[in-house]
């Protein structure tokens, strides 16, 4: 007889694993699929040179939920938080600055460069915690509509009311700011110093297709700030093993719970009978039903590659194809002989153990955008780069070490060429940028692996090689992601859910989606 289960999970991604977890600590009978051969989606460790482990794609962690951590028992199943508590940018004449744990020594760094900066550092640290801890709010609720007469819609949109409502007057107009404007406008609101400027912008850069002084990545800066470990906000930390580790520990908390889990099975339809999913069809040919099928893949593949388009909509049919997954991004990761030496960073175990932002000027940032817009990559690209052998020995054989790179500005569409005649050129501007900085690294490296968003597509499926499976911009937040109407995880086809980063509210390693979109599969009853 064919195996039936309750749900079925497309993509072993993290939040994909988070789905399934809960709806099998619900009871519920629950089979993952994973096209590739490895777990995590882009949350992933490979061991790509041998005895070198690269941290491939997504490499820092901060926002994942602690209510996942409690609920899903994480620390049991491995997963380990290891601090990133700083950041230091290298700058062109030889000098850098320097934010870290140690309150007067980034307050010293700073004032070396603006007494009147060091001193609206700590202003500007408060100020972002109550904003962080005022918008965690929407990252537990299922978005209301504004369009529906329902009572509990209504009720919801007036319960978040009350709550932005009953922010101090400064927090509230100060959030209004953040959702409009550009992270580098805002910041200069605080700051004076243009390399400070330049690399906190950044964060509102990070996994979008717009520059420094484009309004609504003051919104970005925000979510990247909403991280929360141990309870501490705008924490940063590196998982043990590299985020790989994440996603294992939250596969074997699934696995404890009841869940099965199958590599290598690429979904190529939803089975829909009588307008309800039934089961999902394989490449291979396999057919496999459940009650319920979940879908953690982003908005293009889920409803445009997985559904006959007779099943949907035509407003839905033309939201998707509108809907920007613009990828920006790449990741340039390198085995290396030894460890790198800076000209401008001092080599102590503290600043290396940290990130390294090569971020000089906000009109750096922005010249590294203008490449893009035309469609090329950036030649002196923005790149945040950590040693994760410095903060977890294991990821390279002793006396070596991992360098991993993420990069901006990269495009999917390029105005000349296909990525498999830049790919390189690419890697070598990265490199080249880096060697400014660190004279012996072209010695050092004895292996490279250079991504673009082309790859990042066809590795890992994510459409265009967005890392967030959608910008995080205004007009595709909250009740507007991924699109009007379909904000609440399910889609016009009856026991068919949306559970990935497209979803509310949004990418990077929460898990939220993937909690949240397992809590309404429950409240509908259908499993």
């Amino acid at each position: 007889m064919t195996k039936r289960y309750d749900a079925i999970i497309i993509g072993g991604g993290h939040n994909g694993l988070v789905t399934a977890a809960y709806l099998a600590r619900a009871g519920k009978k629950v089979l993952v699929l994973e096209q590739r051969h490895v777990l995590g989606g882009a949350a992933t460790t490979e061991e790509i040179y041998p005895g070198f482990k690269f941290t491939v794609f997504s490499y820092v962690v901060s926002l994942l939920r602690p209510e996942i951590i409690r609920d899903l028992e994480l620390t049991k199943h491995g997963l380990t938080i290891l601090p990133l508590e700083s950041t230091v940018t290298p700058l062109p004449g030889g000098d850098y600055i320097y934010r870290g744990p140690d309150h007067w020594k980034t307050y010293r760094n700073i004032a070396r460069f603006s007494q009147r900066d060091a001193e609206a550092y700590d202003e500007y640290s408060r100020m972002m915690y109550y904003m962080a801890k005022a918008v965690k709010y929407i990252l537990e609720i299922i978005p209301p509509d504004p369009t529906s007469l329902k009572p509990g819609e209504i009720g919801g949109l007036l319960d978040m009311a009350r709550h932005f409502l009953k922010l101090p007057e400064e927090q509230f107009y100060t959030l209004v700011k953040l959702m409009t404007m550009s992270s580098a406008d805002f910041l200069e609101e605080w700051f004076e110093t243009d390399p400070l400027i330049a690399t906190m912008s950044a964060s509102g850069i990070i996994g979008t297709f717009l520059g420094p002084r484009s309004p609504g990545t003051a919104y970005v800066l925000l979510h990247h700030y909403m991280g929360e470990i141990d309870g501490v906000f705008r924490a940063w930390g590196f998982a043990k093993g590299g985020t790989g580790g994440i996603s294992n520990a939250i596969a074997s908390a699934a696995q404890s719970l009841g869940a099965e889990i199958r590599t290598e099975a690429r979904v190529a339809e939803v089975i829909v009978k009588n307008g309800k999913a039934a089961g999902v069809t394989l490449e291979n040919g396999d057919e496999i039903y459940a009650k319920t099928v979940a879908s953690s893949l982003d908005p293009n593949l889920t409803f445009l590659e997985l559904l006959d388009e007779k099943h949907l909509p035509d407003e839905l049919l033309d939201d998707v194809r509108k809907y920007k997954t613009r990828g920006s991004s790449g990741k340039v990761n390198l085995a290396l002989d030894a460890l790198p030496e800076f000209k401008s960073v001092p080599q102590g175990r503290e600043v290396l153990r940290g990130a390294i932002s090569f971020s000089p000027s906000v009109n750096y940032l922005e010249r590294a955008y203008d490449d893009a817009k035309y469609g090329d990559f950036s030649r002196q690209p923005y790149i945040d780069m950590i040693l994760p052998s410095m903060i977890d020995p294991e990821m390279a054989p002793p006396g070596k070490h991992v360098m991993s790179c993420f990069v901006q500005y990269a495009p999917y569409e390029l105005r000349e060429g296909t990525w498999d005649d830049k790919r390189e050129a690419f890697g070598d501007a990265v490199i080249n940028t880096l060697s400014e900085h660190i004279p012996n690294l072209k010695k050092l490296i004895l292996h490279r692996q250079v991504l673009t968003p082309y790859d990042i597509e066809q590795q890992i499926g994510l459409s265009q090689g967005n890392i967030f499976q959608g910008e995080l911009s205004l007009s595709q937040l909250f009740f507007l992601r991924p699109a009007p109407g379909y904000a609440k995880y399910r889609t016009p086809v009856r026991g068919y859910y949306q559970c990935g980063s497209a979803a509310h509210p949004g990418g990077g390693i929460t898990g939220a989606p993937g909690r949240l979109a397992a809590f309404e599969i429950l409240k509908d009853g259908l499993l």
